[in-house]
Formats: structure tokens, sequence, C-alpha cells
């Protein structure tokens, strides 16, 4: 169990925290969400220890073990995989090492002996001796194969320290567990493997993630800070969301109820109050007026941004012709002989571990990379809209968000540019600020707002939920939904990808692909095992 008690956090004249109480139990997962800025990460710092509170305290059954997920891809950059994960039970790994260092002494003594013989005794109780194998099953399950096990972390990519430094946190089975958006550079089918880790860990977890479906997948309880209050829905992410949606109305309704006794009641004092007959009841009744208290009912600091993609005009039935398509880079084959036809309603997502060459094909159909071997053609009423992984040249300038929108519209007037702006939370000064500073979310925002303004009836997304709060995964998700043009998007939002996709494509390890018209979850369970096997072959649907 860990627990905060009137826990207050004063930044400046802010509070963001002030007087929480709130219990976490074993046994259970405690999604922790909350706007942008809410405190959500500052709250996992506390309950870890890393960050002092004004006032307040928290504690931890004596005895348990608390393991917090590390954010510092670098920290370990000089130690072995294996090592770095194993290191995740401290307490374990210095018994290890202490034992291993007395039987390396060349003078063993009968006191050596048996210090070595207390060590053993607490290595096995630890279950020290299936270490390196649980770690490896970790790592294994998490996408790092076993020749990767034994290198350093620093020749390691960025998505393969993040998998690790998963590992290490998840390692050993400890009693409290702390994950801060442990899904963020995970693919699809890690985080699958992490929800069911999780849902089978019998300790406490306490989780910050943006991942609505993984938030519902493996969540028993719902945190929601607002306003420097922590709230305790029981249930995952979808019942707090229907939970929360109802208590507001319940209040409002109350709210409607009391104000329309509280007109009778004024009516009724105003016409007696003068009346000594009635008097009395005048007096009774300004008392029980007087005990009314309407519920105060703050909207949430929540703000959903307006995504909505509108075409110019309607697309043909002729959209994309991708023949015998190949590409190589630095010796390996991303993309091998890709042949398919895009259909005028398809919406098609490109899913995997393959991301190198997800990236790779939507900037050959953007004409930003050309392919080595075969060809595509785009339709003449096609118009495309690009999101890219990678956007860090679009705000290497000196613009501020109005003009570097301005330069992407074909109608340079202020207000009908700002009005973009607006749906994207940049309202009034906001659109002044100079793109360089930007935060990673409000950048994806200003490309939403790029790619809105344009009026393409062909979407292409990489990655686009990468640095988005809950509120503007789910505008996003809104507006995918209702695009009326021809989509492909890669993404890890599972969510995003079932409620949207009607196609789903594969880019195998070998550059192979599989092409099926069905559902996200249709198609993994009916082609769960023909993802996974050695030779992968092309596959077309007889649907296309």
């Amino acid at each position: 169990m860990i627990a905060a008690n009137d826990v207050t956090l004063r930044l400046g004249k802010r509070a963001l925290f002030e007087d929480v109480n709130i219990k976490f139990t074993e046994g259970n997962c405690y999604g922790v969400i909350g706007a942008n800025g809410a405190g959500k990460s500052t709250f996992l710092k506390i309950l870890a220890g890393k960050l002092e509170t004004t006032s307040g305290s928290v504690t931890i059954t004596p005895g348990q073990r608390l393991s917090f997920l590390e954010q510092d891809h670098f920290k370990y950059d000089d130690q072995a995989v294996l090592d770095t994960v194993i290191q995740g039970n401290r307490q374990l790994y210095e018994i290890g090492k202490e034992k291993d260092a007395l039987y390396a002494k060349p003078d063993f003594s009968d006191e050596d002996g048996v210090r070595a013989s207390e060590l053993e005794a607490e290595f096995a109780e630890m279950n020290g001796w299936e270490a390196e194998s649980d770690a490896e099953s970790l790592l294994n399950g998490l996408g790092i194969p076993t020749e990767l096990h034994q290198v350093l972390m620093k020749e390691l990519t960025g998505s393969q320290k993040v998998k690790v430094l998963l590992a290490r946190a998840l390692f050993g089975n400890p009693d409290i567990l702390l994950l801060d958006e442990p899904t963020n550079h995970l693919d699809l089918d890690a985080i699958g493997w992490l929800e069911e880790f999780l849902i089978n860990f019998e300790n406490t977890v306490i989780v910050v993630s943006h991942d609505r479906y993984f938030l519902n997948k493996v969540c028993t309880y719902i945190a929601d800070i607002d306003y420097g209050k922590i709230q305790l829905y029981a249930g995952n992410y979808d019942f707090w969301y229907k939970s929360s949606q109802l208590r507001i109305r319940q209040m409002k309704e109350a709210n409607k109820k009391k104000e329309e006794q509280i007109k009778e009641l004024q009516e009724f004092i105003q016409r007696f109050s003068a009346n000594a007959s009635k008097s009395k009841q005048a007096t009774s009744r300004k008392r029980a007026l007087e005990k009314i208290q309407l519920d105060d009912i703050r909207p949430s600091s929540r703000k959903y941004p307006y995504i909505d993609f509108r075409p110019e005009r309607e697309i043909g039935n002729e959209i994309l012709q991708v023949e015998n398509l190949s590409k190589t880079v630095n010796g390996v084959k991303l993309l091998d002989d890709l042949t398919f036809t895009l259909r005028h309603d398809d919406k098609v997502a490109f899913v995997g571990g393959n991301e190198q060459a997800k990236t790779m094909f939507f900037r050959i159909l953007m004409g930003l990379e050309e392919p080595d071997e075969g060809s595509f053609k785009w339709g003449v009423t096609t118009k495309r809209a690009y999101f890219p992984k990678d956007y860090t040249d679009e705000f290497d300038n000196d613009l501020t968000v109005a003009q570097w929108l301005t330069q992407y519209s074909e109608i340079k007037d202020q207000t009908y540019v700002r009005g973009f702006l607006g749906r994207m939370l940049f309202a009034g000064e906001d659109g002044d600020k100079y793109v360089k500073v930007l935060s990673g979310g409000e950048k994806v925002r200003c490309l939403f707002s790029k790619m809105m303004i344009s009026a393409a009836n062909v979407l292409i997304f990489d990655e686009p939920t990468n640095h988005l709060d809950m509120e503007s995964i789910t505008a996003l998700n809104d507006g995918m939904i209702k695009f009326p043009g021809v989509m492909l998007f890669s993404s890890r939002d599972h969510e995003i990808v079932e409620t949207t996709a009607n196609r789903i494509m594969e880019i195998l390890p070998n550059g192979k692909l599989i092409d099926k018209v069905t559902t996200y979850d249709e198609y993994l369970a009916s082609d769960e095992m023909a993802r996974k096997r050695t030779v992968y072959t092309s596959e077309t649907d007889d649907e296309d």
C-alpha cells in the first residue's frame, strides 16, 4: 500500500496540489489522468520520493519495494543490457555482486564463508538464481532479442533503450510499480505484451498514460487530477468518462431543483412577510432558504481542440497504384516488391514493428525519397497532406504561429488563418508565439492546422499521437473517423487503429507486405500466427 496524506505542492504562488489524500492498495492498477500541466508526472515523482512536497507526506507499507520507470535514456549507456535490467532490484543486484566478490578472493576466510552463506540464503529467497532468465524473458517479451542482451546500452536505438528501462522497472516483482507513459515509443506488439503483464500483475500499479485502449485494458481505478485535487473512480477509462459526465449532469439537475425551490421560497417570503398571520411561516422559509447551498460546478480544466479535415473536392475512383516497389537502405531491404491498389473509401493502418520501413514508404509516396525498383501513381483527383514522424525542420525558423500557417494557406486573410489556429487552441496572443519555442504537443497541433487548411482528400499520418495529451488524441481520433477521404497512417494508439482503419497492411521484417481488408482486432485474431512465422510471403485479400 502507498498513500498520499494531506499532500500540498506549491510552485511559486500556484498550488499544483493542495491537501491531497489518496490511498493505492494491492491488487489494483490505477490510471492517473488529467489535462496537460495538471501534474500527473509530478505526482508520480512525489510518490517515488524523487520530489519534496510543500507539506504532507507519502507513506508506504514497511518492507515493500517501489519501482519507478526511469526517463533518462542515457543514464546506463556504459552498462550491459542484462545488468541494467537486473539492477532494477538494487538489493538483489548488490547481494549478487558482494557474493561474487567474496568467492573471487584469493584468501577466502572462515568469516568470508559465513558471510557468503548468509548472502546465498538472501539471494535464494529473492529468487536470485532465476534473475537472468527472468530478465531475459522480460526483454524478449518487449522485443529485445537475445543477441542484444549482453551489449552495452549505448549500442541500442532510442526505442530499444525505452524497452530496456521498462523491463528494468518491471523486474523482480516490485510491490509498488510506478509507470510514467510506459507505452511511449513501444510498437503495438510490445504494448500488447505489457498489457498482459500488468493484467496478471498481483501488486500495486500506478500508471500515467495517454493511451485510452491501454488504460481500458489494465486499469481497475482511475485517479483524475483537476484543479489540484485527485478524484478516484472505480473502473477503467471509459467507465471514468461516463461516471464523470453522469456526476456533472446529476449536480446540474440537483442545482436546477434547488434553484426552483429557492424561487418558490423567495416568492412566498416576498408575498407574505408583511402578513401578520403568515409571518411565522415566512420566517421559517427564510431559515430554509439560508440552508440551501448550490453545488459548485467547475468546468474541467481540460481543453479539446477541434480537428476537422474537410476536403475541397470529392475523390475519384483512381487513388493510388503501387507496383513492385522496393527499397534498400544500408544493405537492409525495407520494402520488397510491394504491390497494391487503393480504393476510394480506404483508411489503411500500417502496423507492426518495422517502423523504419513504414516511414520510408510514406516518404516515397510524398516524393521525398526514390524507390530502388518499381513505381507508384497517384490519381489525378487526389490532393495529399502529410504528417511526418520527424518534423524538426518545419519549425526551424523565426516565424510566429500565425505567420507559419499563413504560408500554407491559399487564402492569406488573417481572420481566416487564425480561425484554424483557434480550433487548435492557439487563441489570441498564442498565435503570436514563435514556432521554434513551441512544446512538442503544440507543434503537432500546428501540423494538424496545416493539414486542415490544405483541404486535402488524402491524408498520410506517420505516428501523429506522439507528444499529444488525451484530449488532443481523442479529438484527432474523432477527426480521422469523420474524414470522408482516403487515409494511410501508422499509430501506436490501438484505439485509433481499431476505430479508424478498414484495411490493415503490415510491412514485415523482410520487407514483404501482408494486406488485409479487415479491422485491426480481427486482423490480430485471425493472423496472429501468420504474422510471427519465419518465412514471409506477400499476401493479397481477394476482396480487393
